[in-house]
């Protein structure tokens, strides 16, 4: 059975990869969702990756150790004080 994944709109994708070629000659393995089962389909997750869902309901692949920070943890930007004119 084909590795799936339901958003919250009840839409159920499954995952597919497919091995390409590059214009270098290296290749490639990408990974896409798709609402059916097509050559490709996949059983599970590759090692070291993880599901998401995009704003639009969309499942994507991400790394799951890409050290993605919390908004909270990200350090703040520094700015210089804002100078003060004379009159």
């Amino acid at each position: 059975m084909a590795f799936s994944k339901t958003n919250e709109k009840g839409t159920v994708y499954y995952l597919h990869g497919r091995q390409t070629t590059l214009k270098n000659g290296t290749k490639q393995t990408i990974y896409f969702f798709a609402k059916d089962i097509k050559d490709g389909a996949m059983d599970e997750l590759p090692a070291g990756y993880m599901v998401a869902l995009t704003k639009n309901g969309l499942p994507v692949l991400k790394k799951a150790d890409s050290g993605d920070k919390p908004a909270a943890e990200k350090p703040a930007d520094k700015k210089a004080p804002a100078k003060k004119s004379k009159k």
